[in-house]
C-alpha cells in the first residue's frame, strides 16, 4: 500500500509540472522510467498495467511538459456553435447563423 501511495504522490508531482525546458524535460523522462521500473519489480499486475499504459501516452506526456498551447478556447468556440444551434434548431440564412456566432464570441460588429 505504501509503494502504491508514494507512486501516485510522486506520479502527480511529475504530470503537474508544465513548461519545462529540454533539460528539465530530459531529468523527468529519467524520473518516470525510473519510476515506471521499480512498479515493474515491485509492485502488482494492475501496476504493471499502469507502467504499460504510461509507456504508451509517454510522448504525449513529454509533449505536455514542454509545451503549453492547447485548442481550448477553439472548442469553447465550437461548444456555443452547437448550443446556438440547439436553442434555434436551424437558421434558414447562412448569413444570419454567422452573424449571431460572432456576436456570441464577442466579436464588434
Amino acid at each position: 500500500m505504501k509503494l502504491a501511495y508514494e507512486f501516485k504522490e510522486r506520479l502527480c508531482e511529475l504530470l503537474n509540472k508544465k513548461s519545462q525546458t529540454a533539460k528539465q524535460c530530459r531529468d523527468n523522462i529519467k524520473k518516470l522510467k525510473e519510476m515506471m521500473k521499480v512498479v515493474g519489480y515491485e509492485a502488482s499486475t494492475e501496476f504493471g498495467k499502469l507502467a504499460e499504459t504510461i509507456s504508451e501516452w509517454f510522448a504525449p506526456i513529454i509533449r505536455m511538459w514542454r509545451f503549453t498551447k492547447n485548442n481550448g478556447i477553439t472548442e469553447g468556440f465550437h461548444r456555443k456553435m452547437k448550443l446556438m444551434q440547439r436553442r434555434a434548431y436551424s437558421y434558414r440564412n447562412f448569413k444570419n447563423y454567422r452573424l449571431r456566432v460572432l456576436l456570441e464570441c464577442g466579436v464588434k460588429l
